[in-house]
């Protein structure tokens, strides 16, 4: 049996096409509580789950002894109906396959873009007032791939999130120092461009260039719009989402990279991160740069 087909098959009897938890799998404890969260979560929001689409990418294969470990780029597609609105929710997550133990595990990943690589920062125009259709754009050409005239982390999701706010105009400030304002050039870059806790407090404090403002409702939030996530619930936030669209509902769908996703539920209550202490914060990009 080659790679693909020891994917499909264990997946097959982890999921039934629409993405159900089917129980016939030795699934962690972890695994299959976040995908009965998921459920939950479908069923709470009334949404639909219409179909799902897996594409398989062998990436690696680790031999350990008489085990072999088979990684995998699984990128799944869900069509999903939410009060008459139809919408498209897209995933790529690395999986690991003990061939031995008959186990799957999701892994933090990078896969590398396909793209060549170039040296030069990207140079974007002046504006005074927040593209917002211009920061979506960008989110959603580079939400499973890492745009060659960055720099790449292991943990991208700010970097991707700086990324989209560059793209929409956001003015930089504060370089060379590293703890100030908010930038990036080829050789350097400040914290809160791409630490997840470093943005949120320079959202929260920032008076000039890109500002924005804190607000209680999720609903009010706006293509274009920032989330960032603390899922422990202990003051340190470490994951960043940029709003793409609305649901059914006027809730936020979110892109982020790390673990690439594109139009996913805001409150990520199927990530393996997730826990009941979680918090967030809600940022309303300030519209004009003045």
């Amino acid at each position: 049996m080659n790679w693909e087909e020891t994917f499909e098959k264990m997946m097959e009897n982890a999921f039934s096409p629409t993405g159900k938890l089917t129980n016939r799998l030795n699934l962690p404890v972890t695994e299959i509580n976040r995908w009965k969260r998921e459920q939950e979560s479908h069923e709470s929001r009334k949404a639909e789950l219409l179909n799902m689409k897996n594409t398989l990418r062998p990436y690696r294969s680790i031999k350990m002894g008489e085990s072999e470990q088979l990684v995998f780029q699984w990128k799944w597609d869900r069509f999903i109906k939410i009060n008459e609105e139809y919408l498209m929710e897209s995933r790529e997550e690395k999986w690991k396959v003990d061939t031995n133990r008959g186990e799957i595990y999701q892994q933090k990943h990078h896969f590398d873009s396909p793209r060549l690589q170039t040296v030069s920062a990207p140079v974007y125009p002046a504006r005074q007032k927040y593209d917002r259709r211009e920061a979506v754009r960008y989110a959603e050409e580079w939400w499973n791939e890492r745009n060659p005239q960055y720099k790449s982390f292991e943990d991208n999701c700010t970097n991707y999130i700086s990324q989209c706010l560059r793209a929409g105009g956001a003015p930089m400030r504060g370089q060379p120092v590293r703890e100030k304002g908010w930038w990036y050039n080829e050789n350097n870059w400040s914290f809160s461009w791409s630490v997840a806790n470093s943005m949120r407090w320079y959202l929260s404090g920032s008076t000039q260039g890109l500002r924005a403002e804190e607000v209680e409702d999720v609903k009010r939030l706006q293509p274009g719009d920032v989330i960032c996530y603390d899922f422990n619930g202990d003051g340190n936030y470490q994951h960043t989402t940029l709003v793409v669209k609305k649901d059914g509902n006027n809730e936020p769908l979110v892109n982020a990279n790390s673990f690439d996703s594109r139009h996913r539920y805001w409150k990520y209550e199927d990530s393996s991160a997730w826990t009941p202490e979680i918090r967030y914060l809600f940022f309303h990009i300030v519209d004009d740069f003045n």
